[in-house]
């Protein structure tokens, strides 16, 4: 990502750019920003409203200053509010609050605003924070044990209280979610909506736009479960100004609340009280995104497609467009009103990146080849020296007196020429380009080769490829090739969809053994409890 497309870096020069870990943009203009550097300081510029810039003053900055408090303190994350306020959670699990405070959205038990972090440690000292989100004027953190904690204004029940005043400490949400493990959380303007282990989803707060999901208008003050879904598995869940949309281990999204802008991808521009799955012409859906900031909605497909619609600057878009984009911060940078981040942005630099390219181009090149790998009938151009340097399996072919060293031309036989090309691209890419069926054979070439990063990609595609059709016959596989963490996704999976993986084609192909194993660790899950 470029972070200049988001005006408020236009100014930052390219070798501190350079040493960006993790940035984030927020307030209703997109005025204030926050960096984190790889060295691990703290920075902030921006107009400052409220103080939120933590840096001790109300003064504005066009250029980065360091957020002195935070520095040296591992910050990973951050949330914000419309006041502005913010909180930011540190690796070893601890809470800093900032900024606009009218409605003790900074869990001190006053009303006055800070201009520098303060650790939030009442109710939360001896917790682990591991997520944080923020509505307009509401606080919420997750822990590692799967608490959620709320604090700050409360008039439509955004903290789940029970109650309708506003909350000055963080106050653990008991109530329908107090015996669930929660995995993810996300805010509204003035709502929250959390999602379980098992893929659950509750939403408590103001529901005048029906973006809790639960079939009406009324503003909820406890956790309520969106029963619509209740035969569907949700893995995360993101939220708008006044809608929700909700992600599936299927890959299929659902949404739901307001939609005078379009935002839930509905041509009659009507609000959604209970959950409607969008987006049923675009392929699988691996991310989804939006803010409580605006009315825009974006998300990713598993071919790397992003597409975005609702309030595109300005102009209402009903159905979802396809951008040239490869990030889903690019649709919030370009195209939000304001110009913010969903989500605070994780910079990966790649210093490398002429090498990269040149070394990507050269790929099947029969001008620069020096060896020519036959599969199928079709010939592959590659390189030695770079199959030496990225490969075990061919650093002691080229090496240790091989029959094959002496050859112009190695015949593959063992494999389909799809999935060896696909391999000796990823040693040229580092990427993995098969649909997860075909990464099957690619996982049981890796594992021949011992390519331990390869099978790790592998098991990527396939996590994101899996559905009840092939969800037994990824299990197997996974066993076979002794991909304990994909094992495990693929039967947590198949335990979630019981039914339909039984009775599919992959499943009625497993060997006894194997089916007899997946029964008696499902009743130890307990699936067949009445």
């Amino acid at each position: 990502m470029d972070l200049k497309k988001w005006n408020i870096f236009s100014l930052l020069e390219n070798d501190f750019i350079l040493e960006v870990k993790l940035a984030c943009v927020f307030g209703n203009q997109g005025n204030e920003a926050l960096i984190v550097s790889k060295n691990d300081d703290v920075y902030a510029l921006g107009v400052n409203v409220s103080g939120c810039l933590g840096l001790g003053t109300n003064n504005g900055t066009l250029h980065p200053q360091k957020v002195q408090a935070l520095c040296k303190k591992g910050v990973i994350g951050f949330g914000y509010g419309s006041g502005p306020h913010v909180i930011c959670y540190t690796s070893l699990g601890e809470v800093y609050a900032w900024g606009h405070n009218a409605y003790c959205e900074l869990a001190n038990g006053t009303t006055v605003q800070s201009s520098s972090p303060m650790k939030v440690e009442v109710c939360l000292a001896s917790k682990v924070v591991v997520e944080v989100a923020c509505g307009s004027h509401h606080s919420v953190v997750l822990t590692n044990e799967g608490e959620v904690y709320a604090w700050g204004q409360n008039k439509s029940g955004q903290i789940g209280s029970g109650m309708n005043t506003n909350q000055g400490s963080p106050r653990r949400v008991n109530s329908s979610i107090g015996g669930k493990f929660i995995i993810g959380i996300a805010c509204g303007q003035t709502s929250t909506i959390a999602v379980t282990n098992n893929g659950e989803v509750y939403g408590w707060g103001y529901n005048g736009n029906g973006q809790l999901g639960n079939g009406n208008n009324v503003n909820q003050l406890n956790p309520c479960r969106v029963m619509a879904l209740s035969n569907i598995v949700i893995v995360k869940v993101v939220c708008g100004c006044s809608h929700t949309l909700a992600l599936s281990d299927e890959g299929k999204v659902y949404a739901w609340g307001a939609n005078s802008f379009g935002q839930l991808a509905c041509l009659n521009r009507t609000n959604f009280f209970s959950p409607e799955q969008i987006l049923e012409d675009i392929g699988r859906i691996v991310d989804i995104a939006a803010s409580h900031y605006c009315n825009i909605s974006a998300a990713m497909t598993q071919n790397s497609k992003v597409y975005m619609w609702g309030q595109c600057r300005g102009q209402i878009v009903l159905q979802p467009i396809l951008t040239p984009y490869s990030s889903l911060h690019e649709v919030f940078a370009c195209y939000s009103t304001p110009s913010i981040t969903y989500k605070p942005l994780t910079v990966a630099w790649d210093h490398g990146t002429k090498v990269y390219d040149s070394i990507k181009s050269s790929f099947d090149d029969q001008s620069t080849s020096d060896l020519i790998i036959r599969v199928e009938g079709k010939d592959i151009y590659v390189h030695k020296a770079l199959l030496k340097i990225r490969c075990q399996h061919f650093r002691s072919m080229f090496q240790y007196n091989w029959q094959e060293d002496s050859r112009s031309v190695l015949e593959i036989e063992q494999f389909s020429y799809t999935v060896y090309r696909a391999f000796l691209r990823y040693l040229y890419t580092d990427q993995v380009d098969l649909p997860p069926e075909q990464a099957l054979e690619l996982l049981d070439l890796a594992n021949a080769y011992c390519e331990d990063t390869l099978k790790r990609l592998c098991e990527r595609v396939m996590r994101q490829g899996i559905d009840v059709e092939n969800a037994a016959l990824l299990y197997y596989n996974a066993i076979t090739f002794h991909a304990k963490e994909l094992e495990e996704f693929c039967f947590r999976f198949s335990l979630n969809h019981m039914t339909a993986v039984v009775q599919s084609k992959g499943f009625a192909s497993l060997d006894e053994t194997t089916v007899k194993n997946f029964i008696f660790k499902a009743a130890k899950a307990g699936a067949f409890k009445t």
